[in-house]
């Protein structure tokens, strides 16, 4: 299955939550989800039982959709977090969250994950003073996550640096906004991560 490209307001309706995908818009009040709280359609207000695997298959798309990945992609990311010793799904969220496109969002150049993933594609991005152009790129403790020179004046970008005020920046991360450029510090906690997202049902949908 290819990467989901429609739209994400009707997906957040269809899901029934605030997956962060439409940036300013979310901040101003103004998302379909709050004016219009149920599934999109003809029968969208209807209550519907959600059986054992339904749950567990919703909580997948909802990661899926809100870090932008296709199935394969999300696939091989379980099976690393598998193969590793620990809480899979703590490990899952933690290599989700190390993402570079991911990262390049979480310090706040970009309002949205899939605007960060357009800036890592199209070569605005620098790791360690190189361009990466690929998204799912893993992010090391340590690594310097830097806007190119050419780029630091974009105005998407400095729209979405002064957001950070409003909407804050995750701990995990040391970012320098006048330079543009942040370090990712350390792997967060599970509880430091504010996603509406519970893991536990994807081990259990992927452990079958």
């Amino acid at each position: 299955m290819s990467r989901y490209t429609g739209p994400v307001e009707k997906l957040e309706r269809r899901l029934g939550v605030d997956l962060f995908m439409k940036g300013e818009r979310r901040l101003a009040g103004k998302s379909a989800l709050l004016k219009r709280p149920y599934a999109p359609g003809q029968h969208g207000q209807r209550r519907a039982k959600v059986s054992e695997y339904g749950s567990q298959l919703r909580e997948k798309q909802k990661a899926k959709f809100m870090y932008g990945l296709s199935e394969k992609q999300f696939r091989r990311l379980f099976k690393e977090a598998a193969r590793r010793e620990g809480n899979t799904g703590e490990i899952l969220v933690q290599l989700l969250e190390q993402r570079l496109d991911n990262l390049v969002y979480r310090m706040g150049f970009a309002t949205t994950r899939r605007f960060a993933r357009q800036l890592v594609t199209h070569g605005h991005i620098l790791v360690d003073g190189k361009r990466v152009d690929i998204p799912s790129y893993s992010v090391k403790i340590g690594q310097k996550i830097e806007i190119a020179e050419k780029s630091k004046n974009n105005p998407q970008i400095l729209r979405a640096v002064e957001l950070t005020a409003q909407t804050g920046i995750v701990a995990w991360v040391d970012v320098e906004k006048d330079k543009k450029f942040g370090i990712f510090t350390r792997k967060p906690e599970r509880d430091e991560i504010v996603i509406p997202i519970e893991e536990r049902f994807i081990v259990e949908l992927y452990s079958k």
